[in-house]
């Protein structure tokens, strides 16, 4: 079995550096085989509604469409928070296919008991 590798993400579009980064590092993690998923909270939540990764986040940065779109591809999953999907009032059925609402418990539950590595942005 692949390592597994999470990302943690809290950040939304309001810092479009630190999703690049998380985006750039689960999609060089799925390259080398490895089981990706990237748990959303906060404002991150946002990122599982369709159309939402939108822009560039900075001069000489990949698009976030892309990069958004490789993760899914590559069988990258999202983990979204429920409490903070309720907190912000967002439709979890509208999600783009590879999100789904998961807190704590099946967020461990995905990690397993089998060795895992773990970003936070």
């Amino acid at each position: 079995m692949a390592e597994k590798v999470l990302i943690n993400l809290a950040t939304g579009l309001e810092d479009g550096e630190r999703v690049t980064v998380a985006f750039l590092v689960a999609g060089a993690a799925l390259e080398r085989g490895r089981d990706v998923a990237m748990f959303l909270t906060k404002e991150a939540v946002r990122l599982a509604v369709p159309g939402h990764a939108e822009g560039v986040a900075c001069d000489g940065c990949p698009p976030l469409p892309r990069l958004f779109e490789q993760f899914a591809q590559g069988g990258g999953e999202l983990l979204v928070c429920p409490i903070c999907v309720t907190a912000r009032k967002l439709d979890a059925d509208a999600f783009v296919a590879n999100a789904r609402l998961a807190g704590a418990t099946p967020m461990w539950e995905w990690l397993g008991d089998e060795g895992s590595t773990v970003f936070s942005y």
